[in-house]
């Protein structure tokens, strides 16, 4: 899959079962649909955090391209704050993370000690 961003390959890994497409050039993340949800799995606040995405009327960001259907991904605010700019697919084929917001996410739920996702995307894109 190209990157929606620098259009180089990006790298597929994998753990129990959720992907996450990443681009080394970058450093952006690609979910596919239900994939976050997936790795916020039973943290306590997953819920209210799925229910804030909220469309950006307007954004001085470029709009991005998906990788799957190749349509203008919106730009959706993530979190009550709505300090979080994301580029989620029309046809909801998946989000687009640039670099670092992948993280801001994760920091915005509790880690439960048990969640070897959280602790591993914690591990690897918190320290970039």
């Amino acid at each position: 899959m190209k990157c929606p961003v620098c259009n180089e390959e990006m790298l597929t890994l994998e753990l129990d079962g959720v992907e996450i497409d990443y681009c080394y050039s970058c450093g952006g993340i690609w979910l596919d649909e239900g994939e976050l949800e997936l790795l916020l799995e039973n943290t306590e606040l997953k819920d209210k955090l799925l229910a804030s995405f909220t469309l950006a009327k307007r954004s001085r960001e470029k709009r991005r391209r998906c990788p799957i259907c190749r349509k203008k991904m919106e730009k959706v605010f993530l979190g009550d704050e709505k300090n979080i700019l994301l580029d989620r697919c029309p046809k909801r084929h998946g989000i687009w993370f640039d670099k670092g917001e992948l993280a801001e996410v994760v920091q915005l739920v509790s880690f439960d000690e048990n969640n070897t996702i959280l602790d591993f995307l914690k591990n690897l894109f918190l320290n970039k």
